[in-house]
């Protein structure tokens, strides 16, 4: 068991760099949270919150923020604009209960290295990220909670 804090940083940002900050730097300012890996899961939730499904939902939903539905089917969208290069999420949490997606929106490389799947919650490892956005989540700890949140009840 080993414990491990990420931070984020956007996707499709313009090429510039990688991140300065490094993972200590990271929790120091307050931009990410400390968890532990156990598995292929985070268990805990992030800083201990608790995610709200509506929120989470818009999230998913939102090209600007979580924007699943670029690469999953996703119940309840448009399937004319949804992607099928990722795993329908139809049915996700019967697959898969709150940590182990907890610990793919985190970051599925540490499952999975060869993913196409952002690591939402990651500051370190990272190219290709524009200056305002290095060092700094795609998502913070409250809306990935609230994205879990959403496809736990996708069942």
């Amino acid at each position: 068991m080993r414990s491990v804090g990420f931070t984020i940083v956007a996707i499709a940002v313009a090429a510039i760099g990688t991140s300065g900050t490094t993972h200590a730097q990271a929790i120091s300012l307050g931009r990410i949270a400390s968890f532990t890996i156990t598995g292929d899961a985070i268990k805990a939730p992030l800083d201990g919150l608790k995610g709200d499904a509506t929120r989470g939902r818009t999230l998913a939903y939102d090209p600007e923020r979580g924007n699943c539905t670029i690469c999953h089917p996703v119940p309840g969208g448009d399937a004319r604009v949804q992607g099928t290069v990722g795993p329908p999420l139809a049915g996700v949490a019967a697959r898969l209960d709150e940590g182990q997606i907890r610990m793919r929106l985190v970051d599925g490389t540490k499952l999975n290295p060869e993913t196409i799947m952002p690591p939402y919650y990651r500051i370190e490892g990272l190219s290709r990220v524009g200056r305002e956005f290095a060092g700094k989540p795609i998502l913070d700890a409250q809306q990935i909670e609230d994205i879990v949140a959403f496809l736990a009840t996708l069942r």
